[in-house]
């Protein structure tokens, strides 16, 4: 039965909960083994593999987004951008290469197969892996789009739980941890839903994080704005007479690419600003890429944690620098409009911090500090494209259960290694009452948390806690790289209880 089939069911019998303080009564949705909220790629990932797991792992599940349709990231599906893993980090091959919802599934069904093979890379279009991750959000049964959840509530397990015996346990003898109550809500009617589910799956995302001091400035249609944007408002901007990107990120590198290609047409100036040391790539060889695996995502967990915090800012060009190949067509493009002695009407420059902005009468006085020689200056420019990153606020629809939630003394979230918020919830064994997270948990388990090859290994562990057995294989060793002494020693002639010094003595 569909949920539109349930709504009917529900509403027209004696589940159609009233409430006097609301203009439509609540649907009551049932009870669902797994919830999850927000469908990125993981949790999309996760609904692909429980859908298509052989054998069957019955589990009820159901996955809630907001939205009314399937978006990944729409402001930066610029002509000509790739995905930056391969495409067998799809949301299913790296698990269960054969699994319906591959990519390569997708490209048969698309009648693409042949396209596909000719086109020879590993590197596929990034309009292509959103037109992919549609498919599967359209094809797999258990996704409902225009459902944002409102308030998550929890209901530990007694003797009156219908879903437990007298002694709180399950008829099988397993341990109940209680029980998830679900309010959500349809954005665009305000019809309301109450789900119940033994367990969740967080999958909510990120925001565009604006400096605090631009906020204000970006308002309506103000040529100032985070490139998650930027195609909605590229039209805009080309019709300045100067625009300035500030970031050294890939998307701030990708605006800046496009911005270029663009700049003859149009003719205007373009800046390009970061407060990091300079425009670097991401790192992208072999041997650099063994960091983002389940042995160095085992190996990050293990470290405490005031090491982890020390290790992930030096981290940061394993995932935040730009790709080789933007680099540089970025330099290609300029090294060709400068034949000739030309000046490209360009200007970059690093270790430059923007500090605030002013707003003047069409255009913006940017505060800036090179932070090396301490100099500081103001730019002036009409239109300005922020690549400042993403943050990732705790949802409020958790403030119900906030008390039950171990935060550690920065208040993020204490996630057990199997990806698992620790406090007062469900236990590791517990036949319910846990609350899973997908890509919210990097403090924990390093940089590969992001990265969209790790997504079938985590989905992976969850599923198996879930189902109580391993559904798909959970990978161990992956990578010719040991990052743990005690795993070298098993294979090198290593003495673990050497002295600190082995120096020779020396008269």
């Amino acid at each position: 039965m569909t949920e539109e089939d349930r709504a009917i069911t529900v509403v027209d019998g004696d589940d159609a909960i009233a409430d006097d303080d609301a203009s439509e009564p609540v649907i009551d949705r049932g009870h669902y083994d797994v919830l999850g909220v927000g469908l990125g790629p993981f949790n999309l990932g996760l609904a692909a593999l429980l859908d298509g797991a052989e054998p069957d792992p019955d589990l009820e599940a159901v996955f809630l987004e907001r939205e009314p349709g399937f978006a990944w990231h729409e402001g930066m599906l610029i002509e000509g951008a790739t995905l930056e893993v391969p495409f067998l980090a799809d949301l299913v091959t790296m698990a269960d290469p054969t699994n319906p919802y591959s990519f390569l599934n997708y490209v048969r069904e698309r009648d693409r197969i042949y396209e596909f093979y000719f086109y020879e890379t590993f590197q596929i279009p990034r309009r292509e892996y959103d037109d992919y991750l549609r498919w599967v959000a359209e094809t797999v049964p258990t996704t409902r789009f225009g459902r944002e959840v409102t308030s998550v509530e929890y209901e530990a397990a007694d003797a009156g739980d219908e879903r437990g015996g007298a002694d709180g346990t399950d008829d099988d003898g397993t341990a109940d941890g209680g029980t998830f109550v679900v309010e959500a809500v349809a954005p665009e009617t305000g019809q309301r839903y109450r789900y119940r589910a033994d367990d969740l799956v967080m999958g909510v995302g990120s925001r565009p994080a604006l400096p605090e001091f631009a906020r204000d400035h970006a308002d309506g249609d103000a040529p100032l704005f985070h490139t998650a944007d930027y195609l909605e408002r590229r039209a805009d901007v080309l019709e300045a007479d100067s625009i300035t990107v500030v970031g050294s990120g890939q998307s701030a590198a990708e605006v800046v690419l496009d911005l270029l290609e663009r700049q003859s047409a149009n003719g205007f100036r373009l800046d390009w600003l970061t407060r990091s040391d300079g425009f670097f790539p991401m790192e992208y060889s072999k041997l650099g890429l063994q960091h983002f695996t389940p042995e160095y995502t085992e190996y990050f967990y293990d470290l405490p944690q005031s090491r982890k915090d020390e290790l992930l800012p030096d981290q940061d060009l394993l995932y935040k620098g730009i790709d080789p190949e933007t680099s540089e067509r970025i330099y290609d493009t300029l090294y060709e409009r400068s034949i000739g002695d030309r000046d490209p009407d360009f200007g970059m420059l690093a270790t430059t911090a923007v500090r605030d902005i002013e707003r003047l009468e069409g255009s913006y006085w940017l505060e800036c500090e090179q932070h090396q020689q301490g100099h500081r200056f103001a730019l002036e420019t009409d239109a300005v494209i922020f690549g400042t990153g993403y943050q990732r606020p705790t949802p409020t629809f958790l403030e119900p259960i906030a008390d039950r939630i171990a935060f550690d003394d920065r208040g993020r979230f204490r996630v057990s290694e199997d990806y698992r918020l620790e406090g007062d919830l469900g236990g590791a064994d517990d036949d319910g009452g846990r609350v899973f997270v997908q890509n919210a948990e990097m403090h924990t388990h390093g940089v590969g948390t992001p990265d969209l090859g790790l997504g079938c290994y985590r989905n992976a562990v969850i599923i198996e806690r879930l189902a109580g057995r391993e559904v798909y294989p959970i990978d161990r060793d992956t990578v010719f790289q040991d990052f743990d002494v005690d795993q070298f020693a098993d294979h090198a002639p290593v003495r673990t209880d050497a002295p600190r010094s082995l120096a020779p003595d020396t008269e």
